[in-house]
């Protein structure tokens, strides 16, 4: 059997048992234990290398780092803390033209830096702010679409998981990935800022305010307890961001930090007993899942180099004589179709270790191509028919009469504009490698 049959039976029987029902890490540790005892020819090889790779990742310092950042975005989520965001950012923007819609891409800018997941963002501004959009008029596509793609902002806001996973994949800096996802991520909120504005003038009626005429609808007054948890969150973000961009801490000591500083912040906002303790088995749910395709997604990355096999898709790709836009337009594909069976992390472990060194060979900065790649598989969880943070905000708003139709129409702008950022990362990289390259 040639290299090239085998690592096409690899990855057919990695898709055939993700497709059966099996977890993905259940799925990657099978298929590569299989794969390093037919490459080596040894079955204790492969499990050497398997119990090496396991003590090597839990060992590893800055594994701590996707936990901590979890307990402090459950800290501030449940506390009350995001609806606080969203009241003060509605205040904020009062005088502004679908001042809602505003108030939550903004919100979302600063509680995606606090969960770093964009499902969550999704599921907990569908609860906030829909019923808030529907009651002053919105349509339902605008309000929803708004939420879901609002939401991406979760993935390349740090602190990103998603940033967290492709840095410890790569072995690159984490501190250097949150720089890189910065000024993107801004460009993107500006983006879609500008949409919904837009909107709010060309449509008016879409965000009920043909409706009300010339008249304002009155913004809630912010109580004491409403201004504290919504600066206290922005507070959190701005000092464990700062931290690290200063040095005055790591990536993994800011996420200390930041889980203790939301653990003070739950506290004011009068968290106690039981859901604290819900928070923190919340985040273990949440963490134990994503360590363990860490830990099995390092196993896989071992037998791509073990094996060759990234060498052997490079000369390949590089046989088809593809230009670097070519080979980034097939990868992006690839990216779509993967997002309409499995999640963004899967995907990140699933084709990274192969994606990530080609590009570089082709000419991608590789932070440049990190942030084109949380970009584009982002734009998988939007894209129809399968996009995760639509169906994320269909559950969350449980209305049946909402259909999937609606809010992928409405988060339809949001995914253009996601391509565009990949459009203008790509002619212009200095977007994700200057803030890194002044640290």
């Amino acid at each position: 059997m040639s290299e090239i049959t085998l690592v096409a039976c690899m990855f057919g029987a990695l898709l055939l048992l993700i497709v059966a029902g099996f977890h993905i890490y259940i799925a990657l540790a099978a298929v590569t234990i299989a794969g390093v005892w037919v490459f080596a020819g040894s079955f204790d090889l492969a499990m050497s290398l398997l119990s090496t790779t396991m003590v090597e990742a839990l060992r590893d310092y800055v594994f701590a780092v996707i936990p901590l950042f979890v307990l402090m975005g459950e800290f501030l989520a449940r506390s009350g803390a995001a609806t606080d965001l969203y009241k003060l950012m509605n205040r904020a923007f009062s005088a502004l033209p679908g001042r809602l819609a505003v108030a939550t891409v903004a919100g979302n800018t600063v509680f995606a830096a606090a969960v770093g997941v964009s499902i969550a963002s999704a599921a907990t501004f569908t609860r906030i702010a829909y019923p808030e959009m529907k009651a002053q008029g919105y349509s339902d596509s605008v309000a929803l679409g708004c939420i879901a793609g609002s939401a991406c902002l979760g993935m390349l806001i740090p602190p990103s998981v998603l940033l967290i996973i492709y840095g410890m994949l790569n072995e690159m800096s984490i501190g250097a990935l949150f720089a890189a996802g910065i000024l993107p991520g801004l460009t993107l909120a500006g983006f879609f800022c500008i949409y919904v504005l837009g909107l709010a003038i060309l449509r008016p009626a879409s965000m009920g305010e043909a409706a009300r005429g010339t008249t304002k609808p009155k913004v809630a007054p912010l109580t004491p307890s409403n201004t504290w948890g919504g600066l206290s969150t922005i507070g959190v973000i701005f000092l464990v961001l700062g931290g690290i961009w200063f040095g005055w801490f790591t990536p993994t000591e800011a996420a200390g930090i930041g889980a203790m500083l939301g653990f003070l912040v739950a506290l004011g906002k009068g968290l106690r007993g039981k859901d604290l303790v819900d928070a923190i088995l919340h985040t273990g749910r949440v963490s134990a899942p994503l360590l363990f395709l860490l830990i099995f997604g390092q196993f896989y990355g071992r037998l791509m180099a073990f094996g060759g096999v990234v060498e052997l898709l490079e000369a390949t790709i590089s046989g088809w004589g593809l230009s670097p836009g070519m080979l980034l337009l097939v990868m992006v594909v690839v990216w779509f179709i993967m997002g309409m069976f499995i999640d963004s992390a899967s995907i990140i472990l699933l084709s990274i270790p192969i994606f990530a060194p080609i590009a570089v060979a082709a000419g991608f900065e590789p932070l440049q191509f990190a942030i084109i790649a949380i970009l584009a598989i982002e734009a998988g969880i939007l894209t129809p028919p399968l996009g995760l943070c639509v169906y994320t905000v269909k559950a969350a708003v449980g209305d049946n009469s909402i259909t999937l139709g609606k809010i992928f129409l409405g988060a339809t702008p949001y995914w253009i504009m996601l391509l565009l950022l990949i459009f203008l990362l790509v002619h212009v990289p200095e977007l994700a490698t200057y803030l890194p390259s002044v640290m």
